[in-house]
């Protein structure tokens, strides 16, 4: 057995596109830290009922568990740090009004989530605790369209959905438990026939209004069809009201490619609008957010909540590829004060100095260096190397 080999759909990340991936975390934690966001860290293990209660059976799938051989327990690896961060907000910092949080790290599914995709995301994102208006949904719509724009994503836009609508229409048809699966997985598949059999049994109403959510697909006129098309409940009518708001306080940072009413993404723990943004071109989408008011009910709290994370990994890939940063070769001179003092007034300008241990003047290309420092009248001055 070779011993080098690492799982399937895990990888190491190497220089070039670790030092992208670094750049890009710092500038996304220093925009969040600038809106008011606090970092939090939470640990990559924690017990299984705190990182899935209220989660949905989706994330239960994609975390990997194991027993804790201190207190014989079951252990889970975190697949999502959201749970994590509603946690900390509602137990530890315990607050009466917003919180902003923002946080990253590394997250661990047991399965890719799609073809060529790592088990092993670098998630960052950002989230708002404490506030359950549009102006808050807005917020972090605009900050995660920031986000790209830092990452420099050409042709960002955003999908948008709302979980509410669905949620109305099976409580009102009062098709809980199974036929609710049954439902929520051929609605988000956009299965007409396997609809149409599953809500044979349905009123009327219901009926017509459950198979016309997957056609609900498109520009903002989706939103008057739906409008007409769907029964008037205070619930619909409030989530489509939300949907044109964010449509116009949007409009000057965001193209919003369609509204899909049939978007259920994360329903088990999302409670509202739920959205994603993806690159021109782009089938997958480089971040998903949304309204998760009960997540936090688990740990006493159930405090209105939104927020958006991304994949740093998938991000760096969609970001334009600028010229790679180059050192300056220094010679190895321990003894020499001048040259020090040369090397730590450049190191503290940000550049990159290297220094030239004796032996290995044969693999000098291999330090990525385009300049170095030599000894001109009596000072260390910085000079082209010859290709």
């Amino acid at each position: 057995m070779r011993t080098w080999v690492l799982p399937e759909y895990i990888e190491d990340i190497l220089p070039p596109e670790a030092a992208r991936i670094e750049r890009l975390r710092r500038d996304i934690l220093d925009l969040f830290c600038v809106h008011g966001y606090e970092l939090v860290m939470p640990p990559l293990l924690e017990y299984v009922e705190s990182l899935l209660t209220g989660t949905g059976h989706d994330l239960d799938l994609q975390t990997f568990k194991l027993v804790d051989r201190l207190s014989g327990r079951l252990l889970g690896v975190r697949a999502d740090i959201t749970p994590q961060v509603a946690r900390i907000d509602a137990h530890l910092l315990n607050r009466k009004g917003v919180t902003r949080l923002c946080y990253t790290g590394s997250v661990l599914h047991t399965l890719p989530s799609g073809m060529n995709r790592t088990r092993e995301p670098l998630q960052i994102g950002a989230e708002i605790y404490g506030h359950a208006g549009i102006e808050s949904d807005v917020e972090i719509q605009r900050l995660m369209m920031k986000a790209l724009a830092v990452a420099r994503v050409q042709g960002a836009c955003l999908d948008i959905g709302h979980v509410g609508i669905f949620r109305s229409l099976v409580a009102r048809a009062r098709a809980a438990g199974e036929p609710e699966s049954e439902l929520f997985r051929a609605v988000q598949a956009k299965d007409l026939p396997a609809l149409r059999g599953l809500t044979r049994r349905l009123d009327r109403a219901a009926r017509e209004a459950l198979t016309a959510l997957p056609g609900l697909y498109g520009g903002p006129e989706v939103l008057e069809r739906a409008h007409k098309s769907l029964p008037d409940y205070p619930e619909i009518r409030a989530a489509l009201a939300c949907l044109r708001a964010l449509s116009a306080e949007l409009r000057d940072v965001a193209r919003i490619r369609c509204f899909d009413l049939a978007e259920l993404r994360g329903y088990r723990y999302h409670s509202g609008v739920v959205f994603a943004a993806y690159a021109e071109g782009s089938p997958t989408a480089l971040a998903l957010g949304g309204r998760y008011d009960e997540v936090g009910k688990a740990f006493g709290r159930a405090r209105a909540a939104t927020g958006f994370s991304m994949d740093l990994r998938e991000l760096a890939a969609a970001r334009p590829e600028g010229a790679p940063k180059r050192g300056i070769l220094a010679p190895y001179a321990p003894r020499d004060a001048a040259l020090q003092r040369s090397i730590n007034a450049l190191r503290a300008r940000c550049e990159v100095v290297v220094v030239d241990l004796p032996g290995h003047a044969g693999s000098r290309s291999e330090h990525g260096c385009d300049r170095k420092l030599v000894r001109r009248t009596g000072k260390w001055l910085v000079q082209k190397l010859k290709t």
